[in-house]
């Protein structure tokens, strides 16, 4: 009894010791203000769990073994911290060795090679044409402390690829972006960092993924050199010495089309009047020519009159006239006659001269709109957009080119118009002055 008695008590004291150990540890971690209440709540802690471990033979021996592994636990962990850190020692004082071997000509290296890849990786990024491939860029070499052949090699390569790639003319399978979106495979050409286009459409890299999207508008002097190229049947292609930016001005151009809607509703009545004019004129100047060429043959052909044409009505009127008035009257009656023929000869002339009258007087209309719509736009939106201003003055400067080109035009018609029908007009009144005198001659008694 007394020998598992004084066994008792060495395990106790043993599992004390470990249980003060574990108090002081747990006592250290608390704050320094309540250092004092930690202290006596872990004593008694450690004392009830102490006559617990004294009235249980069996919890104090595995308490005992479990103290026991997490000693041979912290000590493998020790040792393996231990190897660790020889490694790394051995480790620092091998690249120290080396880096002291290479000197300071191979660390100047290192460093310009680090500067020049970082300079091209943030000047090209994925904004160029030429990193489309991947890695096409060379890798950073900040992080690097000594200097591997195989880095020295790579940067050298990658960079020599693209340099050769600028000026170099390549086909390509690359997924390009249309209008709506779907990515699909195709085939493309790029022109070093200058142009990449398939057989009709220009492409440049998309701001997001940096992934090859197509315009929204290739421009008109552009897209028909790109067929011609592509297909190898030219070698005539448009470069843009700014990376896009006069590609991006001419495709921001708008189309007659475009241009003409800019006028908005003046700018439809100003073309609509235009269009009708030109209708009455180019129809009226139609008819004066074809007569032109009846009278023409009429005046060959005098002895065969035809009412088809103004010249000969106006002949038969003056043959179907009774030959016994005196010379005045039969004047008057012929005059009479050509009056008659004019009113279809002038026709139309009026209404195409108040068409070409009114159209600059609706562009300025569009121009006073137009500033009020801008104005508008000022007084809601400030000065700062300029877009937001651009529509009124797009719609006060249209309208306004809008108006003289179709004023212009109608002038031109109008006046052509005049000369042909004066002309006719001439030609009948000659005419018929020249057969009354001829009828007066032939009745005019001759005086021996």
């Amino acid at each position: 009894m007394s020998r598992l008695t004084l066994r008792q008590l060495g395990y106790a004291c043993v599992v004390l010791g470990l249980v003060a150990v574990s108090g002081v540890s747990m006592a250290q971690a608390e704050s320094a203000t309540s250092l004092r209440e930690a202290r006596e709540a872990a004593e008694a802690r450690d004392q009830q769990r102490l006559m617990g471990f004294l009235d249980d033979q069996e919890a104090l021996e595995a308490a005992l073994e479990q103290a026991r592994a997490e000693h041979e636990n912290a000590q493998q962990q020790h040792e393996a911290l231990q190897a660790q850190q020889a490694e790394q020692t051995d480790r620092a004082s091998e690249l120290s060795e080396r880096q002291a071997e290479q000197g300071a000509a191979l660390s100047g290296l290192l460093a310009n090679l680090a500067r020049h890849s970082s300079e091209v990786r943030n000047t090209l990024g994925e904004e160029s044409l030429l990193t489309l491939e991947e890695s096409s860029l060379p890798p950073r070499l900040d992080d690097v402390e000594v200097l591997e052949r195989h880095q020295l090699e790579n940067v050298v390569d990658r960079l020599a690829t693209l340099t050769a790639r600028t000026g170099r003319a390549e086909r390509l399978s690359m997924p390009v972006a249309d209008a709506n979106g779907e990515v699909t495979e195709r085939e493309l050409m790029r022109l070093g960092d200058f142009a990449a286009f398939t057989e009709d459409e220009l492409l440049e890299r998309g701001e997001n993924d940096g992934n090859l999207v197509v315009l929204p508008r290739t421009p008109d002097a552009i897209g028909g050199l790109l067929t011609d190229y592509y297909q190898g049947e030219s070698s005539v292609f448009a470069i843009d010495p700014t990376q896009g930016s006069v590609l991006e001005a001419l495709a921001q151009q708008p189309s007659l089309w475009e241009r003409f809607q800019q006028g908005g509703y003046v700018g439809y009545v100003v073309v609509a009047l235009g269009i009708l004019g030109m209708i009455i004129g180019l129809g009226q100047y139609l008819y004066l020519v074809v007569v032109s060429l009846r009278v023409k043959r009429q005046r060959q052909s005098l002895d065969q009159l035809q009412d088809n044409n103004p010249l000969g009505r106006v002949l038969l009127r003056f043959e179907g006239m009774d030959k016994h008035q005196t010379p005045e009257a039969l004047e008057a009656r012929l005059d009479e006659a050509v009056l008659a023929e004019l009113p279809r000869l002038e026709r139309s002339q009026p209404m195409v001269k108040l068409l070409a009258a009114i159209a600059p007087l609706l562009g300025l209309l569009g121009t006073v709109t137009g500033m009020i719509v801008t104005f508008q736009a000022i007084t809601v939106f400030g000065t700062g957009d300029p877009q937001l201003m651009a529509g009124g003055i797009s719609q006060a400067l249209v309208t306004t080119v809008l108006g003289l080109i179709t004023a212009v035009p109608l002038l031109f018609v109008q006046t052509a118009l005049a000369g042909r029908s004066r002309y006719l007009t001439h030609v009948i009144e000659g005419q018929a002055s020249a057969t009354l005198a001829d009828h007066l001659e032939s009745h005019t008694p001759v005086v021996n």
